[in-house]
This record gives C-alpha cells, structure tokens and sequence, in this order.
C-alpha cells in the first residue's frame, strides 16, 4: 500500500584462482589455509569463510597523529612481506553513545590511528562490482567493523564489499583560522571526507588484486554515511573514483561555510575558534597538544558539531546549489527513506506544543501563506504523528525526493524507495520502519545487530524481503539497473515519479507523499533565497517566520 495511504490508516581458498591487479592477470597464493593477495600497497594474508575471502583492517592512509591531526590523509606506507589482516582496525575516536540508544556499540579498542578498511571477496571474483560502505552515526560514531556491515552476504550476491573508517567529530571536522594557514589552499576541515577520498584512491589502485573492477565502484552509505555519498558527488576531488551511488536516509542541510558567517550558521572557522576559546587552547599546537579522547569527549558539551564546510575546493559551494546547477557527479543513483525515521531520533524533535490551537499558531506563524497547506498535509488533530512525519519529510524525504529528481534531470537512472516495513520487537516499541532499520535488511545481517536493537525475526517474509533487497542493490552495483529474482523491475524515477515501496514484499507504485516534496522545496528556495536563515532542524512548530515569495522559487 502506498505510504500516504498507508499512514492515513495506520499512523576458502582455491590455489591457483584467477585474479586481476592493476590490469594483469596475477595467481593467488596460498599460506596454509589462509588466502594470500599480492595487491599494490603490499602483500596481504586474511581469511576464508563459506567462499568469502576476508581482509580486514588494511591501511588506506597514513595515521592522522601528531603533527598529522587536522591534516589531509597521506598515502600509506609500503610494509615488508605478508601483513596478517585477520583482524579489524581500532575504530576511530569517538564519545561513548547516548545512554539506551538502540544504535549504541562497544568497540574492542578505539584510536586516532584508525584508517583502515576491509574487504569481502568472493573466492572466484574475476572484475567484479564494487560496494564501498560509508558507515553513519552523526558524523560523531560508528565504525566500518561493526557486524551489521558484515559483507558476506552481500559478497555472495557477486560484488566485493569494502567498508571504510574516517576522521569522526572534531578530529574529523575541524576548522580554524590556524590550520588554514597551515594549509597550501588556505582551507581547513572535511578531514573525514578527505579520508573517505583517500580510501576510494585505495580501492581505484589495489582492488584488481582481489578480484574488483576499479572502474566499476558503487560508493553507499545511511544516515551521515548517506550525507557523505552526497559530498564525495559534489566534490570534484572525488570524480572518477566512483561509478553510481546508494544514499539512504540522507539529509540536504546547510552546510557551515568556511569563513563567512551564510544562512544563519556561523563560518566553519568562528566555530573552531570558539571550540578552541572553550577548551583553554591558545592555538592549533594547544588543541594539537589534547589528549584524542579529551577532544573527542569535551568538544560536544560546547555546542560544537561537526560538519562538512563549504571551502570552495573539496566543497565548492551549498549541496542544494551543487545539485540545482548540475554540477554533482553524473551516475546512476538510488535514494530513500524510512516511513518512521524520526520514531528513534526524538531528540531532532522540537518541543511539543500544549494544544492542537498552539501547534496551529505556531504553524500559521511559521509558514504564512503555506501554512493551510501544511496543515492539511500535517494536522493539528494527528499532533504526534503530524510533528513525527513534518521531521521526517522536511529532512530524509525531502533530500531522497530532491537526489533523485536531480540525477534524473542529468539524464542518468536514479531510483527512490521508501522503506515502510516493520515487524514486532520494533512496532511494540513504537519504532515501526525505525531510522536505519532497513540496514540488516541490506546487509542480510539481520542476526547481527548492536545489542539493544529491536531483535529482527526469522520469519521467510523477512528473510525473503533480506534477500530481494540484497539483490536490487547488488544488480545496481553490477549494472545500474537495480533487479531482484522474482522480484517486481524497479523503474526509475522519472517520468512517472515511481518508487519501490519496501514493507513485506518489495512492490511499485507512483507518486510518493503528493504535495509534500513541493511544499518543502518552497520553504527550503525562501529560506536559500533570503540568506539568513537555515533550511534545515528548524521545521514545523519550530520554524521562524518563512519569507516572502522570491522570483527564484516560483
């Protein structure tokens, strides 16, 4: 059933196999049991499970320590003989999770040295596709390691899978006016996303050795991994290290400019410099001096989040400028939502008013002349799920539609879903197609969640529902046609505005949420147009009065 209706009712190792490395066809070597690949950054020794040849925590990136904090990722080091990668890396520094948050893991170690990557490869693989994974978490948490992004099943479907760690929070994100003048191009911060760059130049070079075509790299990623996907396709430095795109849950907010102070958010440099004020550092060589942990863990009680900045050279200006100009990477391109996004995210919701009269001054306020509009897509009388869906659709559904309205408008295939399926340890809680619950899904790692999530069941409907969406995503990666077995086709975007509608069983239909990507898309053109106001957090009850229609927006 389609959501608009839906909501309004229900609220090994083989000696001798065959590889290709850096064009030529090389032999794979055998330790023991163990698979051994000969790739350009070194020789590498991981393991074999169920026909899955595993490698993990493989250095993409010299580590970002000392002198090298806050500093663009160098290449690594060659290493001598055969590099034991059994194990994963530490996963990069960041604060322990919010107390009881479903998403919360324990890593077994944590460190700044911690660009490393892994890699799933099915025993025969011969140019296969490519699957990078850019994990989520704010921008602040997680790690390529945790067992959610296992890649076995994945793998099976006949794709290498890598997935990546980068610079997290303010190690990751930083900008000041003294690392910028350290800097050749006078800018400073996206260090993450730098890193993630660094990690895709890996794969371009090594991943013929273990059987992937380097030509052919699907770069995916959810949440902040999704809002990743959407600057490496508007940085230029990215072009040419990927060949489509899977953003899932992405979000298209303003972004902290790098010296001017643009749409009401302070300039990415008065940030750090306030950071560093708070924290007592006179200087970079002071916040140089911290401890990683004492950063990582005091920058977020100053207010200080961490984002991307809009530099003029790794970000040359706004996402939604990047896109309306047709400047972002011309692939192929899936994006999508959850129906209940917000259901586990609360905290992005602004206070709730005390009466439905309140919520309809407060909305009246807020949108003037849109304000019937949202009513009648958000009302008063449905006041939780209305402040729930106006979250959701401003952000996550807002940017999915956006994404793939873009790419289609470049000529290349873009596909949109909704992910509206639940199942009973999630909807008991309240949490029905909760954010990132279509992850285990994804991965087929439905038996490998973090501790407190909602236990998925082993039911064949769930099972089968793994396994169609395993092979829409593994069908896009090979060929950018995203098909299932015994699955419905999923047509593209444009010119029906089609969509898949994942809950229980994948099916199509057209024309997801009517009026609702518009009515966003106008508040977010006014709030652009006028310049002083962000278009992003700051929705629903908690919107300052919108601005009067621009040419532009009409």
């Amino acid at each position: 059933m389609p959501i608009h209706k839906l909501r309004r009712a229900t609220g090994g190792l083989l000696a001798g196999a065959v590889l290709v490395a850096a064009g030529a066809f090389v032999p794979m070597a055998v330790a023991g049991d163990r698979p051994v690949v000969h790739a350009p950054a070194g020789t590498v020794s991981g393991e074999t499970r169920g026909g899955i040849r595993v490698f993990k925590g493989l250095p993409y990136a010299r580590p970002p320590v000392g002198d090298a904090r806050w500093k663009p990722p160098a290449p690594p080091a060659p290493w001598q003989g055969v590099r034991d990668a059994r194990s994963f890396g530490p996963a990069c520094v960041q604060p322990k999770s919010r107390p009881g948050s479903i998403y919360a893991e324990d890593y077994p170690a944590m460190s700044e040295d911690c660009l490393t990557l892994n890699v799933w490869a099915p025993e025969h693989a011969n140019a296969a596709p490519v699957f990078v994974w850019i994990h989520g978490g704010s921008l602040v948490t997680g790690s390529g390691s945790e067992a959610m992004y296992d890649g076995t099943k994945l793998a099976k479907e006949g794709m290498i899978v890598v997935t990546i760690n980068y610079r997290l929070g303010v190690l990751g994100y930083l900008a000041h006016p003294g690392l910028s003048a350290e800097s050749p191009d006078h800018v400073s911060g996206n260090y993450g996303l730098l890193d993630q760059i660094e990690a895709l130049k890996w794969v371009k070079a090594n991943i013929g050795a273990f059987g992937g075509d380097p030509d052919n790299v699907t770069i995916a990623g959810e949440s902040a991994g999704a809002l990743s996907v959407m600057y490496l396709l508007a940085s230029p430095a990215a072009r040419g290290l990927f060949a489509k795109a899977i953003a899932e849950s992405a979000y298209m907010i303003t972004t902290p400019d790098l010296r001017e102070k643009r749409f009401g958010v302070d300039s990415a440099e008065a940030a750090g410099e306030a950071l560093a004020t708070k924290l007592g550092a006179a200087d970079v060589a002071a916040l140089r001096a911290m401890d990683a942990e004492t950063l990582i863990n005091e920058a977020p009680k100053t207010g200080y989040l961490p984002w991307g900045t809009i530099d003029g050279r790794i970000l040359p200006r706004q996402l939604v400028d990047t896109f309306d100009r047709g400047e972002q990477a011309r692939v192929p391109l899936i994006a999508g939502f959850n129906s209940g996004e917000i259901r586990s995210l609360r905290f992005l919701l602004p206070p709730k008013p005390a009466s439905a009269a309140e919520y309809e001054a407060k909305i009246r306020t807020g949108y003037g002349d849109l304000a019937d509009t949202f009513l009648g897509f958000y009302p008063a009388a449905s006041l939780d799920e209305s402040m729930l869906a106006t979250t959701r659709d401003a952000m996550y559904g807002w940017t999915a539609e956006r994404l793939v309205r873009k790419q289609a408008a470049l000529g290349v295939p873009a596909y949109l879903y909704i992910f509206d399926h639940g199942y009973p340890a999630a909807d008991n809680l309240g949490l029905h197609a909760f954010h990132a619950s279509e992850l285990p899904y994804v991965f087929g790692t439905t038996d490998r969640m973090p501790p407190r999530w909602p236990k998925v069941p082993r039911y064949s409907a769930d099972l089968k529902l793994s396994e169609a969406m395993r092979g829409y995503w593994a069908s896009f990666a090979r060929s950018s046609v995203p098909k299932a077995a015994d699955q419905p086709d999923w047509t593209a975007f444009a010119p029906a505005k089609a969509y898949m509608y994942f809950a229980g069983a994948p099916s199509i239909a057209t024309g997801l949420l009517p009026g609702h990507y518009e009515l966003h898309e106008q508040v977010m053109c006014r709030r652009h147009a006028a310049g002083d106001v962000a278009w992003n957090w700051n929705v629903g009850v908690a919107a300052p009065p919108l601005p009067a229609q621009a040419s532009e927006c009409r």
